[in-house]
């Protein structure tokens, strides 16, 4: 591909996962723009403020992106690949199978997406605890975040997704796992090896095992273990 030198010896590949596309760079060790490449993305709305999207389709994006740009590159000479992503909520069973977000029973739409508003009555009533822990987001949680859409799932959706659930991934967390195998993230509270990153991504271990209380207090104490299990990645 033209303007790439190989003297370089070095590159590396970002990827970023919008609402409507997945869109890849490759660059050199200088920061230059060697290589960009975009895939657009399924998504539906089976119903007023419901949007979802597909873990698979999003990953198969991916790939085709990132094979684009190092098309004619050595492999050996990449040194690093990251991820970037919407905050949206990937849900898959103990098997690391997709696992339905939805009342038709598709599985194959297994994230709620960041926009999604479902979860309205979920919020308030979250909102209305008026926790501690609702300092460190403003002092209001959005709907938007994962902790109403948690709350939704296992009031909506409890036999076809709730009590199947193995895993709850903060999308930018699906797409490390994908990528290496490896389910650790970092900060992390730890059941089904769930992220609950939104909230306590700047926070310690004191204050980690403050935000397990408070999920016990929501009734979504299957998220976390207890709070001696609360686990930096």
């Amino acid at each position: 591909m033209p303007g790439r030198d190989q003297e370089l010896g070095s590159y590396y590949v970002g990827v970023d996962v919008g609402t409507g596309s997945v869109r890849a760079a490759l660059v050199d060790q200088r920061g230059i723009l060697l290589a960009f490449a975009d895939q657009p993305i399924n998504q539906w709305e089976p119903q007023f403020n419901h949007h979802e999207q597909s873990s698979e389709d999003i990953w198969v994006a991916c790939c085709i992106v990132t094979k684009k740009v190092v098309q004619g590159i050595d492999l050996n000479q990449i040194r690093g690949l990251g991820f970037d992503a919407t905050c949206s909520l990937v849900v898959l069973d103990k098997q690391f199978h997709p696992l339905p977000v939805n009342h038709e029973g598709d599985s194959h739409r297994n994230i709620i997406m960041w926009l999604d508003h479902r979860a309205v009555s979920q919020v308030h009533r979250i909102n209305e605890t008026k926790h501690s822990v609702l300092q460190y987001v403003g002092g209001v949680m959005s709907v938007e975040m994962q902790a109403p859409k948690l709350l939704w799932l296992k009031e909506n959706l409890r036999e076809t997704c709730w009590d199947k659930a193995g895993h709850f991934f903060d999308l930018p967390d699906f797409l490390s796992w994908k990528a290496t195998g490896v389910t650790a993230r970092f900060p992390t509270v730890r059941k089904r090896k769930t992220s609950i990153r939104a909230i306590n991504k700047y926070v310690g271990t004191a204050l980690q095992i403050m935000i397990v209380g408070w999920y016990c207090a929501l009734c979504l104490a299957e998220v976390c273990e207890l709070a001696a299990t609360a686990e930096l990645a």
